[in-house]
Parts: C-alpha cells; sequence; structure tokens
C-alpha cells in the first residue's frame, strides 16, 4: 500500500503544478532513537508544539512517531492546515490526558478578509461572491462582536474533521454530498477587534473547546452584511499554556538529535 502523503507535500506539488518553484521538504535519513530517551517519551510526556503553516495536526503527530519511533502518541485539539500557534501533543503514558487537555479554554489570534466568502470559509479555497465593505466602521465592527459572545449556538464548516458514519464531513463534501450540519453549543468568553486595515481585521477571540473560528469569521460577516472569510490564524493558548513555551519541529528534531 502506498503511503499517504502529508499535507504539505500535496500542497508542495499543488504549487509545482501551477508553474511554481517551492522549496519541497529535504527527506532525511531515521536517526536511531537514544533507547534512555525514547523511554522518556514511552512513560510520558506533554509536549508545547508551535505547528508552523501547511502542516495538519496529524501531520505533527506523525512526524514525531517517526523521530522517536513509537506510536503511542496523540494531539489534544486540531489545528488547521492553514493555521498555526500551540498544539499540545501527549506521548506515551499521557495520551490519557489528551480529553483533559482537549476541554481546556483556548486563545486565538487572527484576520478576517471583508467583501467575499468561501466554501471553506478561510483560503483552502477561493474567496467569491463580492460585496462591497465600504460602509464598515470601527463601532459597526465592535458592535457586531458583541452579538457572538458569551453561549450561542454555532454551526460548523461543512469542510471538517467532525464525522458522520465514520466519515469525515470534508470527505462528503468533496464528493458533493448534501449533510445535515447540526448547531453545537459554544462559549466565546471574549471577542476584540485588535486592529482594523480594511478589507482585513485582526481580532482576539477567547473561546471554549469546539469553537470553529472559521464559522465565526462566516457569521461575522453575515452579520455585517458583506461576508467574510478566515485570512489567518494563530492559536496563541490552551488553558495556562502558552505559545510563547512552545517549541518547532525543527528545535525539537535537533534535541533528539543531540
Amino acid at each position: 500500500m502506498a503511503r499517504k502523503q502529508t499535507y504539505r507535500v500535496r500542497y508542495t506539488n499543488k504549487l509545482a503544478e501551477a508553474g511554481e518553484t517551492p522549496v519541497r521538504p529535504e527527506r532525511k535519513e531515521r536517526v536511531p532513537v537514544d533507547p534512555v530517551i525514547q523511554q522518556s517519551y514511552l512513560d510520558g510526556k506533554v509536549l508545547l508544539i508551535n505547528k508552523p503553516l501547511h502542516w495538519t495536526s496529524f501531520d505533527v503527530v506523525r512526524k514525531l512517531r517517526s523521530l522517536l519511533q513509537i506510536k503511542k502518541i496523540g494531539h489534544a485539539g486540531t489545528l488547521d492546515p492553514l493555521a498555526t500557534g500551540l498544539l499540545i501533543v501527549c506521548t506515551g503514558k499521557f495520551t490519557k490526558k489528551i480529553n483533559e487537555y482537549m476541554a481546556q479554554e483556548k486563545e486565538y489570534t487572527g484576520t478576517f478578509t471583508l467583501g467575499a466568502v468561501t466554501p471553506t470559509y478561510d483560503l483552502e479555497s477561493e474567496p467569491g461572491q463580492p460585496k462591497d465593505f465600504s460602509f464598515v466602521t470601527g463601532e459597526l465592527l465592535r458592535s457586531a462582536t458583541e452579538k457572538f459572545t458569551g453561549e450561542t449556538d454555532q454551526y460548523p464548516p461543512i469542510y471538517s474533521a467532525i464525522k458522520k458514519d465514520g466519515v469525515a464531513l470534508y470527505e462528503l463534501a468533496r464528493r458533493g454530498e448534501e449533510v445535515a450540519l447540526k448547531s453545537r453549543r459554544i462559549f466565546i468568553r471574549s471577542f476584540e477587534i485588535t486592529l482594523i486595515e480594511l478589507p482585513v481585521v485582526h481580532f482576539k477571540v477567547v473561546c471554549s473547546t469546539g469553537t470553529y473560528i472559521r464559522s465565526l469569521a462566516n457569521d461575522f460577516g453575515a452579520e455585517l452584511g458583506c461576508g467574510a472569510y478566515l485570512s489567518g490564524l494563530c492559536r496563541t493558548r490552551i488553558g495556562e499554556y502558552k505559545i510563547d513555551e512552545g517549541i518547532t519541529m525543527d528545535e525539537l528534531e535537533k534535541t533528539l538529535n543531540c
């Protein structure tokens, strides 16, 4: 069976097909792990990873399994490929703690782009249905945020990893199949507009687990009346853990090879 390509490899191939000359990920020879180091990960560790752009959360898990040469590794909450920031990864016996970390409050910063929408609610698909946004003011933006704070029902994007009968919704969407989405109860503790550079609007959100920032972008644009999509996202905090404490994949790999 052929090995499944990672998202970043598929993204690189897509750029090449479009006539660009992307930098391809370097294939490195697997280096044996020091058994003492490997055992410490089997005993259990919590890793705070600063996820890079164009990696899926499972790309990170797959890479760590290869580096550490152990199978028992999982992440505590998906970050989309076009998002960066804090990803908690548990190894060995600490995988039992995944649900505990997954349930914790999240903080995000990012940007919405006004005046268009996309099928995926982000830049995984092309913006369309352009609308005028010249009437949007700072006062209107801040007033709109108040309608999304507190406890509310939110519909997830159709292009999401939520599963129906064992199949991810994004797979059904790509096949063109109709999917009846169910709303989810979420809680947004704060929703702040931090900078306005129309059509781009910068924000910070503190929310419960299960909140889709892509859906928030789409719903926010609908509330304004001009449409919007998520054009940038970084997860900056999970519970008490902050992005400043995170380590990059390159940094982690170097510590293992020392």
